[in-house]
């Protein structure tokens, strides 16, 4: 039986750092399982990790792909010591005017795919495994002009502290990893970084420390992983204000230079 990681949205930006890092810090692992749409991308990454690496050129949006998957780990039967799901998509800009295919993708990827990869996964998962996922610093408020993404986060937020919790028995941790701006394709793919507004661009930050301290917090079976004073001062006003306080608030701060761009550009598109 080999020891696994699986890890979802493998072929950039948080997925493949959690690969990459993964493959450095766990050497006893026979494979890392990665897990995304891009081919081309998944075979780079085979080249640079320091453990093997099989590739599964998968859309999680297609039910298929999911029962691929469980068809997969029912014939290898492997313990699967680590899973990231790290696959997922947000698109800037109000709700209303934007388009249907893009919300409800985000949904189905975000949330779906997520609890869907975790309900095939979980089987083969023995005492002392661990599970992250990617949740979003969106997830501690609701966000105008982020709306449908940040309740999409708002719900892998709740939905692994309930795991976490329901899982103790069986001595399965769940972690969620729950970060500000992060230098990826998530931002670039908007293409225009007006978009983005002052105090996120002020905010960013590369992947590899947010993923250092997510492999960190979920050794040692933290809840949360929040990486930087930012986002830590972001869930402290969370849990101290209102949301009725803190929404427009945010819609004020956050999307006043990003309703400019949309006046000179139109709405932006975001994916990781």
């Amino acid at each position: 039986m080999k020891n696994i990681a699986v890890v979802t949205g493998a072929s950039s930006g948080m997925g493949r750092e959690f690969v990459l890092q993964i493959a450095e810090k766990y050497q006893k692992l026979d494979e890392i399982w990665a897990i995304a749409r891009r081919e081309e991308r998944l075979q780079q990454l085979q080249g640079e990790a320091s453990l093997p690496v099989r590739i599964f050129p998968m859309d999680l949006t297609e039910k298929e792909s999911i029962k691929k998957l469980m068809a997969l780990l029912s014939a290898e039967n492997p313990k699967l010591r680590l899973l990231v799901n790290s696959a997922g998509c947000g698109r800037i800009g109000n709700f209303f005017g934007s388009s249907y295919e893009g919300n409800v993708t985000m949904i189905d990827l975000n949330c779906r795919a997520l609890t869907a990869v975790t309900y095939a996964c979980l089987p083969y998962m023995p005492k002392k495994s661990r599970i992250l996922f990617l949740a979003s610093s969106a997830s501690f408020t609701p966000q105008p002009g982020f709306a449908v993404y940040a309740a999409s986060k708002a719900y892998v937020l709740s939905f692994s502290r309930a795991l976490n919790q329901e899982l103790k028995e069986k001595q399965v941790s769940v972690t969620a990893v729950c970060p500000g701006p992060v230098e990826t394709e998530f931002f670039e793919e908007a293409g225009d970084s007006r978009k983005m507004s002052a105090i996120k661009k002020l905010s960013m930050v590369a992947p590899a420390p947010v993923v250092h301290r997510a492999l960190s917090d979920a050794a040692k079976k933290k809840e949360l992983s929040v990486y930087g004073l930012p986002m830590k001062g972001s869930l402290l006003a969370s849990k101290l204000l209102p949301h009725r306080l803190l929404v427009p608030a945010m819609d004020h701060f956050l999307n006043k230079d990003h309703a400019k761009a949309q006046d000179a550009s139109g709405n932006g598109e975001e994916t990781t």
